[in-house]
């Protein structure tokens, strides 16, 4: 499951009883070997779906992580690629990866809460990867509408999600019990670590972006193997 390089249990748990920002500061450095990474046949299959090289102006990665999406987004866009997260050793870990990256366009780390942003009709495209379950359910429609707010009109916001997962699979009932744990350790330890499971999934999402203004459209099976499954979705803004 883990890379050798990744973090050991015990630097994993104190990541858990930490907020989300220290506990993303302290795995910064070791993020990229572990299994929270949206790995790079996602990132590139989803975002070539967006167009050719070179076919926006700007793009924004929002909780960018360590830079992952960003180095595939930095050939699609001519002008800037932004990355916006609440870690700075995260930011700090995507700026020294991404160093040589393929691509012309400028990188800009910008240290700030999603559910802050301020940017306005500043971007083309924007991407979010592998962050919805740290979005409780209730700020969901924010996030949403800071992302419309960042698009020029005719902005795309792409994202992979999965559809609502069968009661009858063994997965479902891990990731209902690894919830209710999180649910738990959260009303017993202060400050909460927002991380959850079966989140954002393709039914609520399209409900939240249409009502946001956006136009909603799903593709399915444009992955590679083991995740065809999952949804490559992308919302324009009318």
């Amino acid at each position: 499951m883990f890379h050798r390089q990744g973090p050991t249990l015990l630097e994993l748990a104190e990541q858990a009883f930490s907020s989300v920002e220290q506990g993303y500061d302290l795995l910064a450095p070791k993020f990229d070997y572990t299994p929270f990474r949206t790995p790079d046949p996602v990132l590139r299959a989803a975002i070539e779906a967006l167009g050719p090289s070179g076919s926006v102006g700007t793009a924004l990665d929002v909780c960018c992580g360590t830079g992952a999406a960003m180095r595939h987004l930095r050939p699609l866009a001519r002008e800037r690629v932004t990355g916006i997260d609440v870690s700075q050793g995260m930011l700090e870990e995507a700026d020294r990866r991404l160093s040589g990256a393929p691509g012309t366009a400028a990188l800009e780390f910008v240290r700030g809460d999603a559910l802050e942003m301020t940017f306005d009709a500043a971007f083309d495209v924007a991407t979010c990867f592998g962050a919805f379950g740290h979005i409780l359910e209730a700020d969901e429609p924010r996030l949403i509408q800071r992302i419309h707010q960042a698009l020029r009109p005719g902005g795309r916001f792409l994202f992979v999600t999965g559809h609502p997962p069968s009661k009858l699979r063994p997965g479902y009932w891990v990731a209902r019990s690894f919830n209710a744990a999180m649910r738990v350790r959260n009303a017993l330890w202060k400050p909460p670590f927002v991380m959850y499971y079966l989140t954002f999934l393709v039914p609520r999402a399209r409900a939240l972006l249409e009502a946001q203004g956006f136009s909603v459209e799903v593709r399915d099976g444009i992955l590679p193997e083991p995740f065809t499954p999952l949804a490559t979705v992308i919302a324009t803004k009318r």
